[in-house]
């Protein structure tokens, strides 16, 4: 897959920095989707699932091959200490599939942000190779999510009947005078934050009943009482106009209190996904119209 340096370059700062958390993340994934795997019934999951770690465990390898040839000190990633595989079961066999489609976003940003800034030949390959491998990936999963009736899917509107120009400032308004409807794209990262942190939610919610450290405990609490603020918060948004929001997971966790994970995998894997949730609301602020939208996603 990846081809040596001929020009025997130093890896930059970029590219260390972007090897090293693509290695942490896909260290972090093997050991969580492994124990997925022992706790999936439906045969269709299981291969996604399957996929999955097959990919996370390629990305590692590839990256140990590339800090070996630079004498790059492997980091210390997650290993079988950090998971306990006689746990039972934690999630239901659907959540596994909503889990993967969050996951994939997390990767596809880190791995498209890293494209443009990357310069060696085998690391540019290795990039595009974790982007086109994802992007394959979330479309299996859609796909799966499709055929058992799960996937959820963003609201349709009315075809505009001509283009049209603003003209008047009160197109920004949100909290006085005449507020327009949200536009698709407005709805479009509506719809994606609660999805993102729908699942989120039923993720802190398992990992608040096995924590083991009650600091760890408390941090999760916060981070699922935080979350569930945010999706109201946009759901009203969307309510306002009408329009539907996506449902909780919550009822996708189980009432296990055994820990199948590390305190530090399950801390470092909400740190991970939590920076998500930050592009994810940047990105989101930077393509609305309305001032009410504004100040929300500043205040996330």
């Amino acid at each position: 897959m990846v081809k040596s340096n001929s020009l025997n370059e130093k890896l930059t700062a970029a590219e260390m920095g972007k090897l090293w958390a693509t290695y942490m993340g896909n260290s972090m994934s093997i050991r969580v989707l492994t124990y997925y795997l022992l706790h999936t019934e439906d045969k269709d999951i299981k291969k996604v699932l399957n996929d999955a770690l097959q990919l996370s465990e390629s990305m590692v390898k590839e990256i140990e091959k590339i800090f070996i040839q630079e004498d790059f000190p492997i980091p210390l990633g997650f290993g079988e200490q950090d998971v306990n595989l006689s746990a039972p079961r934690l999630f239901a066999d659907e959540f596994y599939l909503y889990y993967l489609k969050y996951a994939g976003k997390a990767g596809l940003s880190l791995y498209s942000i890293a494209i443009p800034i990357v310069i060696r030949e085998d690391v540019k390959e290795f990039f595009s190779y974790c982007l086109n491998s994802t992007k394959k990936l979330l479309f299996e999963v859609n796909n799966v999510l499709n055929m058992k009736g799960l996937l959820i899917k963003a609201t349709t509107i009315p075809t505009p009947e001509k283009v049209k120009f603003i003209k008047e400032n009160n197109y920004l308004n949100g909290f006085l005078g005449e507020v327009r409807n949200l536009h698709s794209l407005e709805i479009a990262h509506l719809f994606d934050n609660i999805e993102n942190d729908i699942t989120s939610k039923a993720l802190l919610i398992g990992f608040s009943q096995v924590a083991k450290n009650e600091k760890v405990k408390d941090f999760f609490i916060k981070g699922r009482n935080i979350t569930n603020k945010h999706i109201e918060n946009c759901s009203k948004k969307l309510h306002k106009d009408h329009l539907p929001s996506p449902s909780f997971l919550d009822h996708l966790v189980s009432t296990s209190t055994d820990s199948p994970f590390s305190d530090k995998l399950m801390v470092f894997h909400k740190i991970d996904m939590f920076s998500m949730k930050v592009r994810s609301y940047a990105n989101s602020l930077s393509v609305n119209g309305r001032k009410d939208l504004a100040t929300m996603y500043s205040r996330f």
